[in-house]
């Protein structure tokens, strides 16, 4: 008797720099415990596999309540950065490039090349039909790795049996 592998997707919806990594390492993490691992890009998520997109990812520090002021570099503990701090010109950029100097620092690897990592080990990665649409683009525009654009109902068909993780 055969026992068909854990199987577990990832549907990612958002498009920012922060938002990127969750998928990636859980999506790493379970490709190296043996897991199916399927990952599904959908509205503001396409800006991960689009090439004009993918180098580009930003942090925006407005409404971000989580952002703590240590990341930004300043020892005051837990305080959060004000709003109003995140609407000064320049601040995505500041946010961004430090979030990016702290990625680098720990050694993990950028989104492009972490998507790439990903594929080679054998994840599944699949662009949504209708936000392909909505945003006008075509399969030439995505990273190496995307197999495909699918349809909502065609990826609930494909990922049947799985854990499902809404990022």
């Amino acid at each position: 008797m055969s026992e068909e592998p854990r199987k577990i997707a990832f549907i990612c919806s958002k498009g920012t720099l922060d938002m990127a990594y969750p998928a990636l390492i859980m999506g790493w993490a379970a490709l190296g415990n043996g897991l199916d691992v399927t990952l599904f890009f959908t509205f503001w998520g396409m800006d991960l596999i689009n090439t004009h997109r993918v180098d580009r990812l930003e942090l925006a520090p407005v409404a971000n309540t989580s952002m703590k002021m240590s990341m930004m570099g300043v020892k005051t503990g837990n305080l959060g950065i004000p709003n109003i701090m995140g609407v000064l010109p320049g601040m995505t950029a500041f946010a961004t490039k430090l979030m990016r100097d702290k990625i680098s620092d720990l050694d993990v690897p950028p989104v492009r090349e972490f998507m790439q990592m990903l594929a080679d080990a054998g994840a599944k990665m699949y662009a949504c039909k209708m936000s392909v649409d909505m945003m006008d683009l075509k399969k030439e525009d995505f990273i190496d790795g995307v197999q495909d654009i699918v349809t909502a109902a065609e990826f609930i068909d494909m990922t049947d049996g799985a854990q499902i993780i809404f990022i």
